[in-house]
């Protein structure tokens, strides 16, 4: 019997190591071979899970794009499932990697691949299919005129590699911009330079901080004036980071973050939120709602924001009464060196998940491509200021003429979207990508957590010194477990995990229950059987 209890503990140990043990790292994916031939004698129906902003033209086009696509490929029914938040895809995808559930397509971002890749065969490697002469890129037996690999723009599909191998397709591209009131600029003496630094920024938020004997802000005249407002605070600190050339994180994992250079930019962040020049998306709201009632200068979002900022913006989300009236320009980002810009490449990809049946996949894999024709490139590219992924689109006469005509509108051709636009075309050479790795979107939330907590300290009127620094780094590696796994980076942080969804930690854990069940079962069953001996 002891013997026996040895290996029900051991059996136990094993059971719940199993389901875990898969999360901590990449699975190795066994490569995925395309079939020679499509069958066509079949039926199939595949699940695509897409994201949009309850932008129902873009709804519009995911719906035209799948009747295009069935039309071409009757025997193949799309069924889109759409989401509003690309968290809720990365936790429903994470839930159904244990259950074999997984859509067929997914609207997705390479730091969350890098999760999925921790299941069993879960996302297909492409590499091999990108080039299969029938059915690849540009293949001869397609059915609609997609675009070849060397029609790709070659910044953006490096974006979907990892571990040396591509595992998604990108769909839509954007960077962040800084939609300016030039009009508060020159009221306030400034006037704009060709290229945005930190610290002409720096110095005319500052001046926009000046009050009347009131109490108002002397620029607009109103009880509220936040001069620079950022969205995306990760982004912030990583192209900051990116700018100075200091580290962020390695290919491998090892995590550079918590370094001076970081404690440098904080410092800048609690000066300037001190005075009141500066706050966060997640502190005071939405940079478009305040810069269109003229109490922002410098609003920092995204370009596919874009139909959102501007005193005629078509997607203005605040009342008419409380619009003010200015005239808006677009840059990049503010840099360190204007001799040399640097700004972040973002934008939503398309995977591809492995099943059982090689045809299913075949299916799929071909509804992926159908998302890079023209038609739907263009007109997704149309609705909010991205930038198609493909040279074949960019150069189209159809795409060229939707350029030309900026300012004809404020609706498809709002000024301000297609200056977006241009934004990134121009400086598609200048973006860059952060390294992917398995807990890389848990790093990107802790780049973006520090510049939060300093903001909130500083107006909690809490001392930000090199005690505070040490704390807020040991706190924010424990956070979001960037302590735990991988490689050593500077300032001792570890490839991060990557916390899991809820859902799927109850899900391994009924798992790893089941597995324990089966094994006193199996154990019982032996004993009982070696008693009737």
């Amino acid at each position: 019997m002891k013997h026996l209890r040895k290996l029900a503990l051991g059996l136990a140990a094993a059971a719940l190591a199993l389901p875990l043990a898969a999360c901590h790292g990449a699975v190795k994916q066994e490569q995925f071979t395309l079939p020679d031939t499509f069958d066509e004698s079949r039926d199939y129906e595949i699940t695509f899970w897409a994201k949009n902003d309850t932008n129902l033209t873009q709804v519009a086009i995911y719906d035209r794009a799948i009747a295009d696509f069935e039309a071409l490929y009757p025997n193949i029914t799309v069924n889109m499932r759409l989401y509003t938040d690309y968290g809720r895809i990365y936790n429903d995808v994470i839930t159904n990697i244990a259950t074999n559930t997984t859509p067929n397509v997914c609207i997705t971002y390479p730091d969350h691949i890098a999760t999925y890749l921790t299941g069993q065969n879960s996302v297909v490697a492409l590499d091999p299919l990108f080039t299969d002469e029938k059915y690849g890129l540009g293949g001869s037996a397609l059915r609609f005129d997609g675009p070849a690999l060397d029609e790709l723009v070659p910044q953006f599909l490096e974006e979907c590699r990892l571990n040396g191998q591509h595992y998604a397709l990108p769909y839509m591209r954007s960077t962040e911009a800084c939609y300016v009131n030039k009009t508060y600029v020159e009221a306030l003496g400034f006037t704009l330079p060709e290229t945005l630094t930190w610290d002409f920024v720096w110095q005319v938020a500052e001046a926009a901080t000046a009050k009347n004997p009131d109490g108002t802000f002397a620029v607009n005249g109103q009880n509220v004036m936040i001069p620079l407002l950022y969205k995306s605070t990760d982004n912030m600190m990583i192209q900051m980071l990116r700018q100075l050339g200091a580290g962020y994180s390695t290919d491998r994992g090892d995590i550079l973050i918590f370094n001076d250079t970081t404690k440098d930019i904080l410092r800048t962040v609690a000066q300037h939120a001190k005075t009141g020049a500066f706050s966060t998306f997640k502190i005071s709201s939405y940079p478009a709602n305040f810069l269109n009632a003229g109490q922002c200068i410098f609003a920092i979002d995204s370009t596919a924001g874009a139909t959102w900022m501007g005193s005629d913006a078509p997607l203005v989300d605040i009342s008419p009464d409380d619009l003010v009236q200015f005239e808006t320009a677009v840059y990049p980002v503010p840099q360190a060196d204007p001799d040399h810009p640097v700004m972040i490449s973002q934008g939503p990809s398309v995977c591809v998940f492995n099943k059982a049946d090689p045809q299913e996949v075949l299916a799929s894999w071909l509804f992926a491509q159908y998302l890079l024709t023209n038609e739907v490139q263009i007109a997704y590219a149309g609705t909010e200021g991205y930038v198609p992924v493909t040279q074949k689109a960019q150069s189209s006469a159809e795409y060229q003429d939707y350029l030309a005509r900026a300012g004809e509108d404020d609706d498809e051709h709002y000024a301000v979207k297609l200056a977006a636009s241009q934004l990134l075309l121009d400086h598609t050479g200048d973006t860059f990508v952060t390294p992917v790795f398995n807990g890389s979107a848990s790093l990107r939330d802790a780049a973006g957590h520090m510049i939060e907590d300093v903001t909130k300290s500083v107006r909690r009127k809490q001392t930000v010194d090199e005690a505070y620094f040490d704390k807020l780094f040991a706190d924010t590696a424990a956070l979001y477990h960037l302590d735990q796994v991988g490689g050593t980076g500077a300032g001792g942080g570890k490839a991060a995990l990557g916390p899991l969804p809820a859902t799927a930690k109850v899900l391994l854990g009924t798992l790893a229950l089941a597995w324990l069940g089966m094994g006193v079962w199996v154990l019982w069953r032996a004993v009982r059987r070696k008693r009737g001996k």
